[in-house]
């Protein structure tokens, strides 16, 4: 770091002199200060005492190559270039969202997804358990109720990777799991809607028991046997 004995020293405190470049000159007049030790660097770049000129002129380099760092003509750092100013938006763009992220969704939004929800899932489990499923809507519970339609159903249910077939069965084995046995049968009735038939439901309950345990799909196996025997017949 330049000190006040130094030569950039002098052109910023230790002697005190007009701004390089002031007039319009390429000359600074240094008024001579304290000066550093005789026979030193600082002395012979900057003389001083009796006889003394009280300018130097000051020298332009050539200017810096691309990417270099840019020096002024009196040897101080030239300024950066500054930031451009953000320009105006356009009419009609979009505003940028800030730290925050956007706004979650509207959770009354989707009503394509809420009517296809609504279809599927009385195609899925006919009118009774359409009707069951909304058996307690009221102005407390009718957004979860489109959540539900919208997420599981009008989303969910609707893609196209899985069949109906084979979204059931995985549903009954997530039921057995979580030990929602109530809703056992409504979806064993989805499963032969949708064309399984009752050994692909009982082969589904096996498996589940290895990874579900014995008791959850015992109790499974209880409701299954009661809505196969209700919608085939005493095949159970």
């Amino acid at each position: 770091m330049s000190g006040p004995g130094s030569a950039a020293g002098a052109a910023f405190g230790g002697a005190r002199g007009s701004a390089p470049g002031a007039d319009g000159s390429d000359t600074v007049r240094i008024n001579p200060g304290t000066s550093g030790t005789p026979g030193t660097r600082d002395t012979a770049r900057i003389p001083s005492g009796p006889g003394a000129s009280e300018t130097v002129r000051i020298t332009p380099g050539p200017p810096p190559g691309p990417g270099a760092h840019a020096f002024g003509s009196a040897g101080l750092p030239a300024a950066e270039p500054a930031a451009a100013e953000p320009s105006a938006a356009e009419p009609g763009a979009a505003e940028p969202f800030g730290a925050f992220g956007p706004p979650p969704a509207d959770l009354h939004a989707g009503h394509d997804a809420l009517d296809r929800g609504r279809r599927l899932r009385r195609d899925v489990l006919g009118d009774e358990g359409a009707d069951r499923a909304e058996a307690d809507r009221d102005a407390f519970t009718a957004d979860f109720h489109d959540l539900v339609t919208r997420s599981a159903w009008g989303e969910t249910w609707a893609r196209p990777g899985l069949d109906r077939r084979t979204r059931a069965l995985l549903t009954l084995t997530a039921l057995t799991a979580r030990g929602h046995y109530e809703d056992i049968a409504p979806y064993t009735r989805a499963a032969l809607r949708s064309g399984a038939g009752p050994d692909e439901i009982k082969e589904t309950l096996l498996h589940a028991a290895v990874y579900c345990g014995l008791p959850a799909a015992g109790a499974a196996f209880a409701v299954a046997q009661r809505v196969i025997a209700e919608e085939t017949g005493p095949r159970a």
